[in-house]
């Protein structure tokens, strides 16, 4: 992850939440030297920094100071142990919000609270930063490591997983470890258990407010239960006991297909998977019923889909396998160009050994790479159709080819 510092004499750093929530982190908890701080914002704001290179527990830069050969920076930051990391991961994993939107490519700010429910700061804290610089400067942080650690908000802006890389694990491994903790959620002993019904009497719902207010009605010691896991599967619509009028235009396939979405959709919810489409436009939600029924037996329900949308089979089956491979990042970079700094271009071009470059696409052949704004490569290969979303999401696109 290497991007580079824009120049501007009055330019502000932070502009997301989590760019924000890093500067004021810097300059009211982490305690570094006040007197230094400023020096460093004028270095950062004009342009001195060269790309900034964050990995595990660290960024790297280099500075051009008033010599020829600019100095080389480097910031550290604690990363969690694994014990802390667990209790993390168990807090962020109770929450199905949080869950859904990490899992969807999200990092909500929310999750700052989790960490620190299990005493734990995502954000750094006195004694936590540690920076080196080649300068002759004694004062730490000099001016040089400064400017590296205020630009670190423009990182932060861009991808907040970065956070999370410099506390020690990648967006890879966070998610993993989070969807493994919900697989168990949903198959293990406990969530067959609660799953099960047939033994569960319930609980009286006077008795509990009883205990609740401290009068002793029935059980003195009863409480609200557990809140079951969700179920192994979708529940099945109920049928219809008539069909909708003939007037209406609505037929009968038509409500049981929408119930069964809707079911589906809950379920998902449930889980913490994804938002459920609920802030889908139409055609985007085309999309997504399109991933749907292209994963059924015998694509059931597809053609007519197809039909009604007025998409060509091959368009509309395209965008569904961009979503399923990578939601709405993968789509987004099915159908949108921009231009990202010549240094990110420069990974895709190596990885391909390419030479055409246009826009975001790098391009080999019959092979392309894309590159999205939040820094995802994504594969795509040439067919008589065009354009083909085969593999990704990946942060090096070396991984891709």
């Amino acid at each position: 992850m290497t991007p580079r510092a824009r120049s501007s004499p009055r330019r502000t750093f932070g502009q997301t939440w989590w760019g924000r929530a890093w500067i004021d982190a810097l300059e009211q908890r982490a305690r570094l030297d006040p007197n230094r701080l400023p020096r460093g914002r004028t270095y950062a704001r004009t342009g001195r920094v060269g790309a900034l290179n964050v990995s595990s527990g660290a960024v790297r830069a280099a500075v051009q100071g008033s010599r020829v050969t600019p100095y080389i920076v480097q910031v550290r930051v604690r990363q969690f142990d694994d014990d802390e990391w667990e209790r993390v991961l168990d807090a962020v994993s109770a929450k199905a919000a949080h869950t859904a939107a990490l899992l969807d490519g999200e990092l909500p700010p929310g999750v700052v609270e989790d960490a620190a429910s299990v005493g734990v700061g995502l954000l750094p804290d006195a004694g936590e930063l540690g920076v080196q610089c080649s300068c002759p400067d004694w004062a730490s942080p000099c001016k040089h490591a400064a400017a590296v650690v205020y630009l670190v908000a423009d990182v932060l802006d861009t991808d907040p997983f970065a956070l999370l890389l410099l506390r020690g694990r990648s967006r890879d491994e966070v998610l993993s470890d989070l969807r493994r903790r919900r697989a168990q959620q949903r198959s293990g002993p406990a969530a067959a258990a609660l799953t099960d019904r047939s033994g569960d009497a319930g609980v009286a719902a006077r008795d509990t407010w009883a205990a609740s207010s401290g009068r002793e009605v029935g059980d003195p010691g009863a409480r609200l239960p557990g809140v079951p896991l969700p179920p192994r599967r979708p529940g099945e619509p109920v049928p219809l006991a008539v069909d909708p009028p003939a007037a209406s235009g609505v037929r009968r396939q038509d409500l049981a297909s929408l119930a069964a979405d809707a079911a589906q959709r809950a379920w998902e919810l449930s889980l913490g998977e994804g938002d459920g489409g609920l802030g889908l436009d139409q055609s985007l939600d085309v999309v997504r019923r399109a991933a749907a029924f292209s994963d059924a037996p015998g694509r059931r329900g597809l053609d007519e889909l197809v039909s009604r949308s007025g998409m060509r089979a091959a368009d509309l089956l395209r965008r569904a396998s961009a979503r399923r491979k990578g939601g709405a990042d993968a789509l987004a970079v099915l159908d949108t160009t921009w231009s990202p700094t010549t240094d990110v271009l420069v990974e895709g071009r190596v990885a391909l050994a390419a030479s055409t470059i246009r826009f975001n696409r790098v391009t080999a052949g019959s092979s392309q790479l894309r590159v999205t704004q939040r820094g995802s490569w994504y594969r795509f290969t040439r067919t008589t159709d065009g354009w083909e979303l085969v593999d990704g999401p990946a942060a090096d696109p070396s991984t891709l080819t």
